[in-house]
């Protein structure tokens, strides 16, 4: 197949996962105001807003597309979509959702199941992020979690969590006299192990870590990466405040999707978990949430996501200093970027 033919290939792919995400959104948005009818405290986005998200999807997507013409990943990643997973949790989202509506209905925002155990987690995670049923804490989340992030952002989850492998693969240069598979790199608050499986395309010889707070997540992670070329990621059950390793170990430590779903104290004491563990001369690199700072127009949407999902500490980090965190914990030359609706901040710790 050309390179012409594959880019639009992933072009339809893609947009297909955004049409299908928008219209799963709109048909589940009016039968919640149908069946479990809740106060909007939503703002209407402009139409110049939405047409700067869309160009900023193109842009991710194009980036995407030229980071696997680079070389840092292989073009099978772009493609990397389990249709048996689709097929098999669809259903469950649709039947999960009276809960969710429900919950969000009546601000249930600690409702969990009998048969999940909730003691000895930090009260800050005792929570049902995004009104999802068990919170982080049951195999039916870790089952239908991945979808349901592809979902919300319109099948572009993935796309955005292999922006953090070009600066990854690039820093690493500094250990050019490691051998490959002496490499360590370490994924705090890994989930399913979808960034686990991304960071394995880009380094098929490094030994890869995780951590999870979630023993249902880590179990998820286990299956996915069990099934993947090479050895087998080492995974896991820690809290990230007192990571579980020694000072001075990986090479490189990443982080996605995590901080805006602590309260600031957490987020500082994980960044100085990170500074710790990883070398001299290493790096640290975060993926999350756009902020205020980095993309005032897009404010409104970031105040609706809060207010349509119990997201209870995204509010403080929609101004919290992120690079000021980083360089309290000892962090130098931190560089950021936006693509789409995350942000990333390459962290160096001193040679």
């Amino acid at each position: 197949m050309s390179d012409t033919l594959t880019k639009l290939t992933y072009q339809s792919f893609q947009q297909g996962k955004n049409y299908f995400g928008l219209a799963h959104k709109l048909i589940s948005t009016r039968l919640m105001n149908l069946i479990s009818p809740t106060e909007n405290k939503t703002t209407p986005i402009p139409t110049g807003v939405l047409l700067i998200i869309q160009q900023r999807l193109n842009n991710l997507l194009e980036v995407d597309w030229q980071d696997s013409q680079r070389g840092i990943y292989s073009e099978s990643l772009l493609f990397d979509n389990s249709w048996e997973d689709f097929f098999k949790y669809y259903p469950m989202v649709w039947f999960d959702l009276p809960q969710i509506w429900e919950r969000a209905k009546n601000k249930k925002h600690q409702d969990f199941s009998s048969g999940v155990n909730t003691e000895g987690y930090p009260s800050y995670y005792v929570q049902n992020f995004h009104h999802q049923t068990d919170g982080y804490l049951s195999d039916l989340s870790a089952n239908m979690y991945d979808l349901q992030v592809e979902i919300l952002f319109g099948g572009s989850a993935d796309a955005m969590r292999r922006r953090i492998l070009a600066p990854l693969k690039e820093n690493l240069n500094f250990f050019a006299d490691v051998p490959p598979s002496l490499l360590r790199v370490l994924d705090v608050a890994c989930g399913t192990g979808r960034t686990l499986k991304a960071i394995r395309s880009t380094l098929p010889h490094a030994s890869l870590y995780g951590t999870d707070l979630s023993p249902a997540y880590l179990r998820k992670a286990n299956e996915l990466l069990s099934q993947i070329p090479g050895e087998v990621p080492q995974l896991l059950q820690a809290n990230s405040e007192e990571l579980p390793y020694l000072d001075n170990y990986f090479h490189a430590v990443t982080s996605v999707f995590l901080f805006h779903e602590l309260p600031g104290v957490a987020r500082q004491n994980i960044i100085n978990e990170c500074f710790r563990v990883v070398k001299p001369g290493g790096t640290f690199i975060i993926c999350d949430s756009i902020q205020v700072s980095d993309s005032p127009e897009l404010e409104p949407m970031m105040h609706n996501f809060y207010e349509t999902f119990h997201e209870p500490y995204y509010r403080h980090y929609m101004t919290d200093d992120l690079v000021e965190r980083l360089q309290k914990a000892g962090f130098e030359n931190i560089e950021t970027q936006v693509h789409f609706m995350s942000k990333y901040l390459i962290a160096h710790k001193p040679a």
